[in-house]
């Protein structure tokens, strides 16, 4: 027995989805892997809970009742205090533009059903561990960007931006590795992780997700497009 020592908390994941044998799945697993669950079963429920609980990462379906999940995903994120919640889209539509559709909203990954659930937990782990700190400590500053890596606060010409966790763990790379040009592949391998298969096309949607958040009006688009390279953080064109 240990006296005064807390053990830490084990990550609460939000599954939202209106399936109840789906849902009763991801339960069971999660829980058997050491999370902490908690269900909502429509858009509305989910945006209630995220603000009660504040999870560690949202699951949400796509296909919701009353409020799609491209929906909420969208409200979380123009929500300051929710902006950099981990969110992973699942849904039954493959399709490479819902694909897309989805990542631009906001999400941070994106499973088709039916799924392995190996994979989803592959890329639940690679996500929190993203936004769990795992940039390290300090500030990191460019230009007229400046972010605190403890706080995961950005600001830009003295205003706050707000970004979710990958566009985050993004512009921390650039920041550390300013004018040096990266593949796809390398942001890939740097900011995602080896062990998680995802498309190179996922890095130019968060690359404008990136420029869309930190690009005030007059301001510098910092973020360079390398033709048939891939990109830069830059003042200059490269």
């Amino acid at each position: 027995m240990t006296d005064g020592a807390a053990e830490p908390s084990k990550p609460l994941i939000l599954v939202v989805e209106d399936e109840p044998a789906v849902a009763t799945m991801l339960r069971y697993n999660l829980e058997k892997q050491g999370f902490r669950v908690d269900e909502a079963g429509d858009g509305g429920e989910a945006l209630t809970r995220i603000a009660e609980s504040r999870p560690d990462l949202v699951l949400l379906d796509w296909m919701l009742p009353i409020m799609s999940g491209i929906e909420v995903c969208r409200q979380v994120r123009r929500n300051p205090h929710t902006a950099d919640l981990p969110v992973i889209m699942l849904t039954a539509r493959a399709d490479d533009q819902d694909a897309v559709r989805g990542l631009n909203t906001g999400a941070d990954d994106y499973i088709t059903k039916p799924f392995n659930i190996e994979s989803l937990l592959a890329r639940m782990r690679a996500l929190l561990r993203r936004s769990g700190g795992t940039t390290g400590k300090g500030q990191l500053s460019f230009h007229d960007i400046e972010i605190d890596l403890a706080e995961h606060r950005t600001v830009r010409n003295g205003r706050r931006v707000h970004l979710g966790p990958t566009e985050f763990r993004l512009l921390a790379y650039f920041m550390r590795h300013p004018r040096r040009v990266f593949t796809r592949e390398e942001l890939l391998d740097a900011v995602w992780g080896r062990d998680i298969h995802v498309e190179p096309r996922t890095v130019d949607v968060h690359i404008r997700r990136l420029r869309k958040a930190i690009n005030g009006e007059g301001e510098l688009d910092l973020v360079r497009t390398v033709r048939a390279a891939g990109y830069a953080l830059d003042t200059e064109p490269v």
